[in-house]
């Protein structure tokens, strides 16, 4: 049967009309977006700062703690102290 020219074998496949359908899918269109028409605005949250990592990061040690040291007078001031004026 596949031997044979395309014209002398029949189709196995039934003839549908235009109109016809296989089937209905996802419902009727009237009811698109409901959820999310019903679904009330949040209204965006502020981006918190974007952690610094890698390179820029280590760069960022050095300069905290070799470049923009105070020499000044008393005791050595640890990296956690807060300004006189945060304190709280």
């Amino acid at each position: 049967d596949t031997r044979r020219p395309v014209e002398e074998r029949g189709t196995s496949l039934p003839a549908l009309s235009p109109g016809a359908r296989m089937g209905k899918v996802h419902g009727s269109l009237a009811r698109a977006g409901k959820v999310r028409g019903q679904t009330p605005k949040v209204s965006k949250q502020e981006k918190k700062k974007k952690v610094v990592v890698g390179r820029a990061k280590k760069r960022l040690q050095y300069n905290r703690r070799f470049v923009n040291v105070a020499v000044g007078l008393g005791k050595k001031k640890g990296p956690n102290t807060q300004p006189l004026g945060k304190a709280g």
